[in-house]
């Protein structure tokens, strides 16, 4: 990863910001928003990545994710925050518009010496077979993208020379054994990273485990001021004390606002000026250091702008002398 490499901070009005993102906003208060600082370190940067903007079925944000410039101008920015590669939403050949959206994604990181990486959302149960599926996802996945005959598979995030694949579970009947014996045939068998703590007889199955931001409901006790932080605690000392001999995938978020997406559960998470974002970026040195980093930490999100963790556009810091909020 490169070092802790800054941009010029810049502003932005928040009526300005909603008119991009067709949200009505009213307000004619200012908006302080300054690209994200990246910490320095051996942990290897990634960030989730939503390919379904210019689908009507999702908010007009103003460009398309198939537009090659726009794939082009974001992987440019990314990299000069010291992105390393970008986590794609991925459904198989369920979501057609996000299939093509990876593809040119991928085609794109290849020419810009970047990375890529399938995070694969499990079918629902009304799919079907959702062990079926999986097999018939991934299959197409290994020959599309990662396996030696996929024309970009050289974009494709590894470890330790093998392919990492993201796993979003959609509490279904996969059985995830049957998937890992038949990819454990590929050419070079792909790591598996799950969401959490898989259902226990699926404890071995993975080589690794992911956290993901984590808001309360607003009828929840410390809905909003919760940022993650117990969480946070509870997912590294689990992997340190559980899982010390598996991929600890840590996560970053710079808060959480689910009310423009028509699936939103009334979530929230604070901002805090920008506070949120730092915290949940150096929670992990309490448990990892340079000497023994956390092997990738991953920012949810890029450019989730339905449920408010975007940092594409930069980090809310708050209006010149709002005061700074507690840290805790």
């Amino acid at each position: 990863m490169s070092g802790n490499r800054r941009v010029p901070n810049f502003v932005l009005s928040v009526l300005t910001l909603c008119a991009v993102l067709a949200a009505g906003c009213q307000t004619q208060q200012a908006a302080v928003l300054k690209e994200p600082s990246l910490p320095a370190g051996p942990t290897k940067v990634l960030a989730v990545y939503q390919p379904w903007f210019g689908d009507p079925a999702h908010m007009n944000v103003g460009y398309s994710t198939q537009d090659p410039k726009t794939l082009q101008k974001q992987i440019e920015q990314a990299k000069e925050l010291g992105i390393s590669a970008f986590v794609v939403d991925w459904y198989g050949d369920h979501r057609a518009f996000l299939d093509k959206s990876f593809a040119l994604m991928q085609v794109a990181a290849l020419k810009q010496k970047f990375q890529v990486a399938l995070m694969f959302d499990e079918s629902p149960e009304e799919y079907g077979d959702t062990t079926d599926d999986a097999l018939a996802a991934l299959d197409k996945a290994y020959k599309a993208y990662i396996g030696p005959s996929a024309p970009a598979r050289e974009a494709y995030l590894t470890y330790q020379g093998r392919p990492v694949i993201f796993i979003f579970p959609k509490h279904s009947q996969t059985d995830w054994k049957r998937v890992r014996e038949v990819v454990s045939h590929w050419a070079s068998p792909p790591l598996l990273i799950y969401k959490d703590e898989p259902p226990p007889q699926f404890a071995d199955t993975f080589d690794g485990f992911y956290a993901w931001v984590h808001p309360l409901r607003a009828n929840m006790p410390d809905a909003g001021k919760d940022w993650g932080e117990k969480y946070l605690d509870n997912f590294y000392k689990t992997m340190k004390s559980k899982h010390a001999g598996k991929i600890a995938v840590g996560g970053a978020w710079p808060g959480f606002d689910d009310s423009k997406a028509r699936w939103g559960l009334n979530r929230h998470i604070d901002g805090r000026c920008g506070q949120t974002f730092d915290d949940t970026m150096n929670f992990h040195r309490r448990y990892y250091d340079d000497a023994n980093p956390l092997p990738f930490l991953m920012i949810q999100t890029w450019n989730d702008y339905e449920e408010g963790t975007a940092i594409e556009r930069g980090i809310d810091r708050c209006p010149q002398g709002t005061p700074a909020p507690n840290k805790n």
